[in-house]
């Protein structure tokens, strides 16, 4: 027993180990409660019957399949009969050799376990009398079932570890009994019974192993499964060599075994068998290839011939369906008629118009279906007369000629292959020699003029946009100037004019009130002039987009009084609009000069061009 307990030295351990939940945790505690069995009152004999228990039952088969554990004693499953609903569970005195356990009292709830550990055998003991030891302790639940070890403590509570795992269930029935021993009435030989699941590592480690068993014996078997439902794999293709070409020439020329050979053939090929001294074998074996084309079309056209022989069987079997058909649609046509159609019934004839109607979608069906062959007929037959076919030529009886012309064509043929694997060596040949020259340094000089190239079509893409810009403003300040010469040709006619005015009003001794009248003329005039200006002026802003923009510009450099050069303005708008650009913000800056100047700060190297907001100095100036 000794040994036993050294074996069960590792019954604890941390619950954080095991965290995962396999059944409800009150299920099995009350599952015997639940049962409505009688227990016998004999010393030694089982508390539950072996049948009523399931061996090697898995509590953790819901972790693995996704399947809900079933408890095997449920009212319902044929093992045992369900108690009655309304009679509570009377549990029985149970008497063994050194100890008598009493029942609890039916009327309380039953006891409460803890979740079930995984692969559980091991159980805790609570509530022991003082003076119990191990022998009456296994007296006791050795009837649940076969103990491998017990360990016992000091302070009245021991872990009983059991063979299988059913045998907990049944230890778990005990829980509530109050155990004394023989009839003592003292407290140290008293004590109510607490049994519960316990989480024990060697439990744990033969669960994992059972389980990894199980998967490893899923997976062979998924395997094999997939190993027999694999399809085949296709068959080994053998290395070349002069032995093997000898023999696939022989089977080449094999109608049985030419589709096994021709795969062959297509593999060397494709694999870079064929050099110039293979040459002339592969030639061969390509020959004897091309020697089945004959063949092919032979079977072709015996099979057209089978085909047309089925064609015209069913041609003469639909016409005879047909007539057929006819002479029932003739059958029904006659009885419609008066003479007859006046002795039927309404029934009657209301089947018998049924039936015509049927039969003569019928017989349209299958006409439809003869004139469609015909048709076919037909069109083959103009195809035909138009060009013969190469089938058809191949059966013709073949004279000396022609087999003299048809072993020429191969000869050329030959011949012509054999020059374009000539010219194709030949390339492959410069093809490497160059390859050989070419060294490293060519490549990189190959990818930095490519990276040279992509550089100047972006950098000309830059300038034909920058020469478009030039273009446009050359063209306003072209349209500014004329305007600006035109005004000023206009005031020098003007103050002309005025200077005419003023020289008859001298001569002709005019009174003040004309001269006045001229006086106010040509202040009108000028102020019509300055007006015309300022609208000019003010056309410089030419969306709603400009005036935001010179709004937010002046803002920004009020709060900077001693100026911003364009770099960190142009940052400070890039947060507001990532798609505006430095130099559309210079040239707005230099359409306004009455609000926004441009200084320069700093000597030498640090010279710096700042802009700086002027618009209330004009204002005062004014």
């Amino acid at each position: 027993m000794a040994a036993a307990a050294d074996g069960l030295g590792s019954t604890t351990i941390d619950t954080t180990q095991l965290n995962m939940s396999v059944t409800d945790p009150t299920a099995w505690a009350t599952a015997m409660n639940n049962l409505g069995m009688v227990p016998v009152g004999l010393a030694g004999q089982q508390l539950v019957t072996d049948s009523i228990c399931v061996p090697g039952f898995d509590p953790s088969l819901s972790m693995m399949t996704g399947i809900t554990p079933i408890n095997p004693m449920i009212p319902g499953m044929g093992l045992v009969p369900p108690p009655p609903t309304d009679v509570p569970v009377v549990k029985e005195i149970i008497h063994c050799k050194s100890c008598t356990l009493f029942p609890p009292n039916p009327n309380l709830p039953p006891p409460s376990t803890r979740e079930r550990p995984p692969g559980c055998k091991t159980v805790f003991v609570g509530g022991l009398p003082e003076n119990a030891t191990e022998e009456i302790i296994q007296e006791v639940f050795e009837q649940c079932g076969d103990i491998t070890a017990i360990r016992k403590s000091k302070k009245n509570f021991c872990h009983i570890r059991f063979a299988e795992e059913f045998m907990v269930d049944k230890a778990i029935y005990l829980s509530g009994y109050r155990m004394r021993l023989g009839s003592s009435t003292d407290k140290k030989d008293s004590g109510r019974l607490h049994v519960d699941f316990a989480q024990a590592r060697d439990d744990f480690y033969e669960w994992e192993c059972k389980q990894r068993m199980l998967a490893r014996e899923e997976r062979h078997r998924r395997k094999m499964e997939e190993d027999r439902l694999r399809p085949p794999s296709p068959p080994a293709i053998m290395h070349y060599s002069e032995h093997e070409a000898t023999l696939l020439a022989e089977k080449l020329k094999d109608d049985s075994k030419f589709s096994e050979a021709i795969t062959v053939l297509l593999t060397w090929i494709e694999r870079g068998e064929v050099n110039r001294r293979s040459a002339n074998q592969f030639y061969s074996m390509v020959q004897s290839a091309n020697s089945h084309v004959r063949r092919l079309m032979n079977e072709k056209a015996t099979h057209e011939q089978e085909m047309e022989q089925a064609k015209e069987s069913f041609k003469n079997a639909l016409t005879g369906i047909l007539t057929q058909f006819e002479q029932i649609v003739a059958v029904f046509n006659a009885s419609t008629r008066q003479k007859a159609w006046d002795h039927f019934s309404k029934a009657q004839r209301k089947n018998i118009d049924i039936w015509r109607k049927h039969s003569e979608e019928l017989r349209n069906a299958h006409s439809e279906q003869l004139m469609g062959i015909r048709r076919e007929e037909e069109m083959e037959m103009s195809d035909d007369d138009s060009g013969d076919n190469p089938s058809k030529k191949l059966r013709v009886d073949e004279s000396a000629l022609t087999a003299q012309a048809y072993a020429l064509k191969e000869e050329n043929d030959s011949l012509r292959w054999q020059l374009d694997a000539y010219r194709n060596e030949v390339e492959l040949l410069k093809q490497e020699k160059g390859q050989l020259f070419r060294t490293e340094e060519s490549l990189t000089k190959d990818q930095q003029l490519k990276f040279l190239q992509q550089t100047m079509q972006g950098m000309q893409q830059q300038l034909l946009s920058i020469q478009e810009e030039l273009n446009n403003k050359k063209s306003e300040l072209e349209q500014a100037k004329e305007e600006q010469t035109h005004t000023q040709a206009r005031l020098k006619v003007l103050q002309e004019q005025l200077k005419s005015a003023k020289e008859l009003a001298e001569i002709n001794g005019h009174d003040e009130s004309q001269a006045n009248e001229i006086n106010v003329l040509t202040v009108a005039l000028v102020n019509q002039e300055r007006e015309k200006n300022s609208e000019k002026r003010s056309q410089g802003l030419k969306s709603e987009k400009e005036a935001l923009l010179i709004g937010i510009i002046s803002t920004f450099l009020h709060v900077h009084p001693f100026g911003a050069n364009i770099e960190y303005l142009w940052s400070y708008m890039q947060q507001l609009d990532s798609r505006i650009s430095a130099n559309e913000i210079e040239m707005l800056l230099m359409r306004l000069p009455r609000m926004f100047k441009q200084e320069f700060t700093g000597v030498g190297a640090t010279l710096e061009k700042r802009w700086k907001f002027c618009a209330f100095e004009g204002i005062k100036t004014t």
